[in-house]
């Protein structure tokens, strides 16, 4: 069974090391300047429940990407659906959502489990810049390697919101993710986890410090990989 599928409860209240869906005025500026660049809309659906503080802080976060995305006849160009559970139990089911809150993009195949706050803010704006532009960003050999991937790849990239390169690998499993779904063959999904939020995975994995990358749940990277070295070992994994 997958990480996250194991029982939690989320946290009723704030935690000292993770930081809440208010953004400042710069923030939200910079913002509203890089969202004005969206080519294509994309849709963000954000699983929340009871009793779940950052649920309602990952809606306040999010709420405020929607309002300074750019609008296009008069529709925004960044749409958020929030799905309560267990109401929305079948739809969680397809999309494999477990926990709360989770914001999912891509028909599930990019995941944060937790709010993504802090430094993660960075890599949910890059990931909707490049998804909306509809180009990973990756390097052509990378693109060829992943067409090229049988079988199933789950990534999990565990994180902390004060953590400055988990953006980056963050971003690097997004676009895995999001190149095998542009190819068409959906094979790779992206979970980004905020370890705070979600320690029984942190613990179950060893985590001693972030950024850290699991591969179907067995094959763990410390540290921020170069994209090529990823691809090989996810390519040697699949192969075993």
């Amino acid at each position: 069974m997958s990480a996250e599928g194991q029982r939690y409860t989320p946290l009723d209240q704030e935690h000292p090391m993770v930081p809440g869906g208010d953004l400042d005025e710069q923030t939200r500026e910079a913002l509203r300047e890089t969202l004005a660049d969206m080519k294509n809309p994309v849709d963000i659906l954000l699983f929340v429940s009871d009793r779940c503080y950052y649920c309602v802080e990952s809606e306040k976060l999010l709420r405020q990407f929607e309002e300074l995305s750019p609008a296009v006849n008069g529709k925004k160009m960044l749409t958020l659906n929030v799905l309560e559970l267990p109401r929305y139990r079948e739809l969680a089911e397809r999309y494999s959502v477990t926990r709360t809150p989770t914001v999912v993009l891509l028909d599930g195949h990019i995941k944060w489990i937790g709010i993504p706050s802090g430094e993660e803010i960075r890599s949910l704006v890059e990931t909707i810049m490049r998804i909306s532009e509809g180009e990973s960003g990756l390097e052509d050999s990378t693109k060829q390697a992943i067409r090229s991937l049988n079988g199933k790849v789950s990534i999990e990239v565990i994180v902390t919101p004060a953590c400055p390169y988990c953006p980056y690998a963050v971003v690097l499993a997004n676009m895995l993710a999001f190149e095998s779904y542009i190819a068409g063959n959906r094979n790779i999904t992206s979970s980004t986890i905020e370890a705070f939020e979600n320690p029984d995975i942190a613990e179950r994995y060893g985590i001693m410090s972030v950024p850290a990358i699991v591969i179907n749940g067995k094959d763990l990277i410390v540290g921020l990989p170069y994209e090529r070295d990823l691809v090989e070992r996810i390519a040697r994994h699949v192969r075993v």
